[in-house]
């Protein structure tokens, strides 16, 4: 594990978009991380400043050099599509960085998985760490390349995981997860599906069975199916999962309290709300998960709301938090 006393030099690669530009926001004000570098993506040959980051962060935005980002850097934020990451991953570690990447380039373990949603992504290198930070912190903590997960996988897993691990969930139960993103979730790069006259006043479903973040989630509830349905809503972001799912016969509402309480007693960034339940305009712009339910003690079925903010907890501000673990520095630096 390679320890560096603060502060800690960062780089960062893909400030441009969406996350990128929200990892600058965050980083700017973080007490023990340093801005040292950061860069456009790899098509980008120009430098070029960012006018929404004036007076936050006055940096320039240079084209991206692997080596001269190494040589900046003690830890390197990759905001970057998946085969980008997958190609300068592997050359930052050799250069003795820690990386944290924003892709789905290293999410999945299976080597068939991985060839068939990530196909540009090739063999998985070793000692990867999967940062869903409450779950995850043991193997978050030594890693030098952090997988950040994804939005969606996010938002579903912190409703799920507490009732699989505390035994609730039937046996044969698979969870259904009806999950609405804001469209900045969908990326900066324009598409039909992303064209503002296509989504506002709309809410449309999309790769029904088929999205690239079920087996993510498959693999992360120990092989259990999923149905997962996400929808895009005409919202810049945000990012509600309503998941279903049936319990064990006997198991009562203070059951279901005890499981998410025991989960989340020290983590900071997730607030149980219980029978009141979250809504999206609760954690926009924050590192908030917040996370109620419904339940029906007659027929034995759960409904879990989770709501995050998908720039955020779905994307910039985990990775600011599992880089803080990283580092052995408060999870909650430069997030509060």
């Amino acid at each position: 594990m390679t320890t560096v006393a603060p502060p800690v030099r960062v780089g960062l690669a893909g400030a441009t978009g969406y996350a990128g530009q929200e990892l600058i926001r965050l980083l700017a004000r973080h007490p023990q991380f340093v801005l040292a570098q950061a860069t456009g993506s790899p098509a980008a040959t120009t430098t070029r400043r960012l006018p929404a980051l004036a007076r936050v962060w006055d940096g320039d935005v240079v084209p991206l050099d692997v080596a001269a980002l190494a040589e900046a850097s003690d830890v390197i934020f990759l905001a970057l599509p998946e085969a980008a990451s997958a190609e300068i991953a592997p050359a930052l570690l050799a250069a003795d960085c820690r990386v944290v990447d924003l892709s789905g380039a290293f999410r999945l373990r299976d080597a068939r998985s991985r060839a068939r949603w990530y196909p540009a992504t090739g063999a998985l290198p070793e000692g990867v760490a999967y940062g869903l930070t409450e779950f995850e912190a043991a193997a978050i903590r030594p890693a030098r390349l952090l997988s950040n997960p994804g939005c969606y996988p996010t938002a579903a897993l912190l409703a799920l995981l507490p009732l699989m691990r505390a035994g609730l969930l039937a046996g044969q139960c698979e969870p259904v997860i009806d999950a609405k993103s804001g469209i900045s979730g969908a990326g900066k790069a324009p598409t039909d599906r992303t064209h503002f006259c296509e989504n506002h006043g709309s809410v449309a479903a999309y790769s029904a069975f088929h999205h690239r973040h079920t087996p993510e989630m498959v693999q992360a509830l120990g092989g259990r199916p999923v149905t997962f349905v996400p929808h895009l809503v005409p919202l810049d972001r945000g990012l509600m999962a309503t998941v279903h799912v049936r319990l064990s016969q006997g198991t009562s509402a203070a059951d279901v309290a005890d499981a998410f309480a025991g989960a989340y007693a020290s983590a900071p960034f997730v607030r149980v709300t219980g029978t009141t339940l979250p809504e999206i305009k609760d954690v926009v712009h924050t590192n908030f998960c917040d996370i109620g339910w419904v339940f029906d003690a007659d027929t034995a079925r759960l409904c879990v709301i989770s709501v995050i903010d998908n720039l955020v907890k779905g994307a910039a501000g985990q990775a600011v938090q599992n880089a803080n673990l990283m580092y052995g520095f408060d999870e909650r630096a430069g997030l509060l």
